[in-house]
Parts: structure tokens; C-alpha cells; sequence
């Protein structure tokens, strides 16, 4: 039904601009073609400077009114470095843009059609063709520079210091690991991934150094002024580690894990001081179209202090002490393991991975 009525307005719309433009032409040949011809052009270019009036008022009053409202301020020292190239681009771009508009709408109303006036026409100038050639090329270098070098400042390899985590994507969700004391991953293999036997990233338990991983689902902990370094793989298709508020994003490709990192500058409870929301947290969401799921794949990305993380790691029981709870230190021994077969699956040398 919805489709019909807007057929229907449009059909409207034809109908009424179709019968306008037939009123316009019988006006035009009871006052005269000429004449008509001339109070149209001054109407046409009284309304460009309007146009031209109103749409400057119009920009800068968007500008005003949604300023620092989209995101809030970046929440990265990398996304500060994207604001400030994105700024460069905005001041570079929007010279060219008033510049431009203002003599077109401008040049529109004053020289508008008059008898008294005798157009000049020129087919060639040296002089013009070297001017718009040479400024947008000077413009475009400047703006490529600025974008190589903050683009190699953000895609620089982590400090040694850094934080590790582990982003797999999967449909349609978000799967973080964090490597135990000992700080290296365990080895996994696809095939002991098993979400029934809670090996979702197919950890070999065979590994000593998959003992003390911590695997949380759609929720991550970062700490508040250290860097950290994602590591991001996907499980199925290729999925996308978007983080508007930190102004970063990475694929997550099948295979071929990808990597960036970031140094967060404000913790989740000084950002809803900051927004004024008490509501306000961090996302990381797919920004890839990944399935009819994609637009649940959301995750919560909780900035803390040092100490409010060391709390928090404390808390978490490791993945292998989920599948093997008799193992766990302290743990009474039982009868039977409750882990799968298949959990423990060992792949060929050949096949086993570190990442």
C-alpha cells in the first residue's frame, strides 16, 4: 500500500510541474515572448542570490548546531590524528568551496542577459588553464602529504609494551582473547572449534601456553593510556572491527589476520562525564555487511583504569578452566572430564598456528 501512494505522489508531482510549465508557456505568449523572457531572467537571478545567501547561512548554522554532537571528542591518540587530517581536508576543500560557489551564484545574477551588454567569448587562454591545473594539483599534493604521514603514524608497528588482544568475528558476534601471565597465545586449529564444548576459537589444550587464555564474547576491557594491539581474525566470512568513538577500523579477513592499535585517552565513566550520558558506551560494531544478522554484530568496549582492570582480569576464569573445570586449581577431581573428545583434537605440525 505504502508503494502505491508513493507512485501515486509522484505521478502527482509529474502532473502539477507538467501543467505549471504549460501555464508558464500561455503566459509567455499573451505577454510576448521577449518580454517574458526578460522578467524570468531577472526573477532566475534575484533567486540565485538568495540561494547563494540562504545556503551560506545554512552551513554554517549546521555547522553550529551539530558540531561535536555525531561523536564526541576522539578517544584515541591515533583518532586524534584522523580529526586533525580530516580538519586539513575540510579547511582545504571548503576555501575551494566557497570560493567557487560564491562566484558561480555571483556571476549568475550580475551578469545575467541584457541587451545593453554584448557577450565575449574565448575558446582558448593559456594563462586560465595553467591556473586551474596547477592549484588543485598543489592542493591534492598537500593533502596526499598530510594523509601519508599521519596514514603511516597510525599503521606503524605497536610499542613492545602494548597490550594484546585477540578479535575473532564471527556470525554474528565478537570473540576476545587475552594471553595468560606467561603473555603468548595459545596454538588453536579450526577444526577444534566447537561452541557446544565452549572452544569457540578451537584452542589446543595439548598447548601449554592455552591454559591461562581468556576468552570473553562481545565485550572488551581496555585500560585507560595504554596502547594496545588487536590482533583480528574472522571465523567465517569477512567481517569489519569498526571504532567510531576512537576513530579507527580493520577487517576481520578468514585466514589472514590483520592488526592495528590505538592508545585510549578516556575511560568509559570520564566519557559519560564528558557527553553528559550517563548511557554512553564505547561500540565496536562490523562496519562490513556480513549476513541478515549484521546488524546485531555489536560489542561493548569498556575503558578502565589500571587498577579497575587488574580487578576485572582477576575475576575471569581462563578458557581451559571452563572446558576442564576438574583441572582447575583448587578444583576437587572427578570421576570424568566434562570436555569433548573433540576439544582436544591435535592437528598435524604442519597445520598448527601460534595465532
Amino acid at each position: 500500500m505504502s508503494t502505491f501512494f508513493i507512485i501515486l505522489i509522484l505521478l502527482l508531482g509529474f502532473l502539477i510541474t507538467f501543467q505549471i510549465a504549460k501555464a508558464s508557456e500561455y503566459v509567455g505568449v499573451l505577454k510576448g515572448e521577449k518580454k517574458a523572457f526578460q522578467q524570468q531572467n531577472r526573477i532566475n537571478g534575484f533567486l540565485m542570490i538568495v540561494f547563494l545567501v540562504g545556503g551560506l547561512i545554512g552551513v554554517y548554522w549546521c555547522n553550529e548546531l551539530f558540531r561535536g554532537k555525531i561523536l564526541p571528542p576522539s578517544a584515541s591518540e591515533h583518532g586524534e590524528k584522523i580529526d586533525t587530517m580530516l580538519y586539513i581536508t575540510l579547511v582545504i576543500t571548503g576555501i575551494v568551496f566557497f570560493i567557487t560557489q560564491i562566484l558561480l551564484f555571483w556571476f549568475s545574477f550580475k551578469y545575467q542577459y541584457s541587451e545593453k551588454r554584448k557577450p565575449y567569448y574565448f575558446p582558448h587562454n593559456n594563462n586560465l588553464e595553467i591556473l586551474w591545473t596547477t592549484v588543485p594539483a598543489i592542493a591534492l599534493c598537500i593533502l596526499v602529504g598530510f594523509g601519508l604521514y599521519y596514514w603511516f603514524k597510525i599503521t606503524g608497528d605497536a610499542p613492545k609494551d602494548a597490550m594484546q588482544i585477540e578479535v575473532t568475528g564471527k556470525q554474528f558476534g565478537w570473540i576476545f582473547r587475552y594471553p595468560g601471565k606467561d603473555g603468548i597465545f595459545g596454538k588453536k586449529y579450526y577444526q577444534n572449534i566447537s561452541d557446544k564444548d565452549n572452544n569457540s576459537l578451537g584452542l589446543i589444550w595439548d598447548d601449554p601456553a592455552s591454559h591461562d587464555d581468556i576468552v570473553v564474547n562481545n565485550e572488551v576491557y581496555l585500560v585507560k593510556g595504554k596502547p594496545v594491539k588487536f590482533i583480528i581474525n574472522s571465523r567465517d566470512v569477512i567481517h569489519d572491527v569498526g571504532l567510531p568513538h576512537f576513530r579507527m577500523k580493520m577487517d576481520a579477513v578468514p585466514g589472514t589476520p590483520t592488526t592495528m592499535w590505538l592508545t585510549p585517552k578516556y575511560t568509559t565513566e570520564e566519557m559519560k562525564t564528558m557527553t553528559k550520558n550517563p548511557e554512553f558506551e564505547y561500540e565496536l560494531a562490523c562496519d562490513q555487511l556480513c549476513g541478515r544478522g549484521h546488524y546485531t554484530m555489536r560489542a561493548v568496549v569498556k575503558v578502565v583504569t589500571p587498577e579497575e582492570f587488574i580487578l576485572w582480569r582477576a575475576k575471569q576464569k581462563t578458557n581451559y578452566a571452563m572446558v576442564f573445570p576438574d583441572k582447575e586449581p583448587g578444583a576437587k577431581p572427578t570421576d570424568s572430564t566434562k570436555a569433548s573428545t573433540s576439544a582436544g583434537t591435535v592437528p598435524p605440525k604442519s597445520l598448527v598456528s601460534k595465532n
